[in-house]
């Protein structure tokens, strides 16, 4: 499996998984520029969520959460406004999801994340 199927198998987990969670599929791979794509945007009650997603296949090099940098969350912002200002937006949020592979499937699901 290389780097890209491993990352849409990610996001198709967390499609799912957020999908039992209550929350409405909107867009998925939303891109911006070679450096800005949104993986998944979703309806939850009356907030738009961007949901950034970091697959790994075990932890033995860390969690998949720690592979989000400041850099990368920079550019997840500059999508995000790309994305509020062409569909008149006002509320939203920015989730993160952690999904671990192996030795069991693990999904960690930080909501409304911030640089500060």
């Amino acid at each position: 499996m290389n780097n890209r199927q491993l990352g849409d198998n990610g996001e198709d987990i967390a499609c799912k998984y957020l999908e039992k969670q209550g929350y409405e599929i909107l867009e998925r791979n939303k891109h911006y520029s070679k450096f800005c794509e949104l993986d998944i945007i979703a309806k939850y009650k009356d907030n738009i969520v961007f949901v950034e997603v970091k697959t790994r296949k075990t932890n033995n090099f860390g969690s998949p959460l720690e592979a989000i940098t400041k850099s990368k969350f920079e550019n997840i912002i500059k999508g995000v406004q790309y994305y509020l200002s062409e569909n008149k937006i006002k509320n939203y949020r920015i989730d993160v999801i952690g999904i671990t592979l192996k030795p069991k499937i693990k999904i960690e699901h930080l909501k409304n994340v911030s640089l500060f």
